[in-house]
């Protein structure tokens, strides 16, 4: 046992899930066998017909439940100083899949993390309803790809056929996952031809904005579960005459001055709270928009994002009103990555990165030892101009009558501020960031 545990504590825990990719690593007394030269297997865990497939249409309960951990997994993501994006859909997709593969205590604190509770079937039946519905509207491009790669050794079954792999997923895990988030499978080596594969994977289901998420990986991962995300949308009015784009100034956090861009539009629906005003933008189509939060003057954009949660950030969107802003955005571009793990074991999830209490028995059996996460990386990538939003994640949300003769409101996002695209018929964020320098 002393033996064992030197092992693991030697072992390097590394990058692994993506906007989520997970990196599940086995830790046990065998230590790490060299990688053999292996063709890549795409195995034929075909999901079954749709109408086999449990679902459940977003409601309220959906809603508020999600909103929570949206919002959480955000703040908790954020790099101070640093512009920062998260995917909550796409990490919230890459770890349900995970939970289908985890048992006990580690299930347990997976659900309240997740969905505040939610039976693991129930959120699989939501999720599989939701992605389909965003992904099939026609207001915007979005498209969503989830896979499993999983340690095969190849060398010993060429060898001798009946030999033991080092890892043996579990078939109901990976069927469980084609069929609820159409999974593909691949059985690999794990060795830099696999991380080439994957990185290939990747930028190829992110449309070319991520060209990969990990660089190497851990000899003792056995498994890498992967979701990829990507969003494109025009504007309902775009930026198309000369007066609406001007040159002006941005002060980024810490107080330095940078040149920028700013595109000018007139919006119609304000948002006005205690300590922060903005507005919301919509997309072509209507469903969904982009909204910013400007902090008023004196509010750090940190303390602002701290006092928010999942039930005052759906106030906002609900309570956004028809009044005139004449509004100015600067053009921005940026790329961000980040690991989740100390912000998801922050939020409740303890158990699955711990190598001695996880319980992922539902994953498939290693001959290393316990399988807990290493990982969870996030990349994400937005694109903000004059004609629309391009965003990309590995990993990976009633207006009243206003008299006319109110003022316009001026908002001039000169300074760092919060954003989010909504899908305004459930009120959920697809991605949620804060930019603090546009440089």
């Amino acid at each position: 046992m002393n033996k064992k545990n030197a092992i693991i504590n030697r072992v390097k825990r590394m990058v692994a899930l993506l906007l989520c990719a997970l990196m599940l690593a086995a830790f046990g007394c065998n230590g790490g066998a060299k990688n053999p030269t292996a063709s890549f297997r795409k195995l034929s865990a075909a999901p079954r017909a749709k109408d086999e497939v449990e679902i459940k249409q977003p409601d309220e309960t959906f809603t508020r439940t999600h909103a929570a951990f949206m919002i959480d997994i955000f703040k908790n993501g954020l790099k101070k100083g640093e512009n920062s994006l998260v995917s909550p859909v796409s990490v919230l997709t890459a770890l349900a899949m995970t939970a289908n593969g985890a048992r006990g205590e580690t299930l347990s604190e997976m659900r309240k993390t997740l969905s505040r509770g939610l039976e693991g079937e129930e959120l699989n039946a939501y999720l599989a309803a939701y992605l389909e519905q965003i992904v099939n509207d026609e207001s915007a491009k979005i498209e969503i790809a989830n896979s499993i790669w999983f340690r095969e050794n190849a060398v010993a079954r060429k060898a001798n056929p009946d030999a033991p792999q080092a890892f043996t997923p579990n078939k109901e895990f990976l069927q469980t996952n084609a069929d609820i988030f159409g999974a593909d499978i691949y059985a690999a080596p794990f060795n830099k031809a696999t991380v080439n594969e994957i990185n290939n994977w990747v930028n190829e289901k992110t449309d070319g904005m991520i060209d990969g998420i990990i660089e190497e990986l851990d000899p003792l991962a056995v498994m890498q579960i992967i979701n990829a995300l990507t969003f494109d949308a025009e504007w309902r009015t775009k930026y198309t005459k000369e007066d609406q784009i001007s040159k002006g100034e941005f002060t980024a956090y810490g107080g330095r001055k940078r040149n920028v861009k700013f595109m000018f539009s007139e919006e119609k629906s304000y948002i006005q709270f205690s300590d922060a005003e903005g507005f919301i933008k919509p997309y072509k189509g209507g469903r969904f928009a982009f909204m910013a939060l400007l902090p008023n003057e004196g509010v750090d954009i940190y303390d602002f994002i701290d006092g928010l949660n999942g039930e005052n950030l759906l106030h906002i969107i609900d309570n956004a009103r028809e009044r005139a802003v004449y509004a100015k955005m600067p053009k921005f571009s940026f790329e961000y990555e980040v690991s989740l793990v100390d912000a998801l074991k922050a939020m409740g999830m303890q158990t699955a990165f711990d190598a001695k209490l996880a319980d992922f028995s539902g994953l498939g059996e290693s001959v290393y030892g316990n399988i807990a996460i290493a990982n969870v990386l996030h990349k994400t990538y937005i694109e903000v101009g004059e004609q629309g939003t391009r965003a990309g994640a590995v990993t990976s949300v009633m207006p009243a009558p206003q008299s006319a003769a109110e003022a316009p409101v001026r908002i001039t996002l000169d300074r760092p501020f919060m954003f989010a695209i909504i899908d305004m018929q459930t009120r959920l964020p697809l991605f949620i960031g804060a930019l603090t320098d546009p440089s």
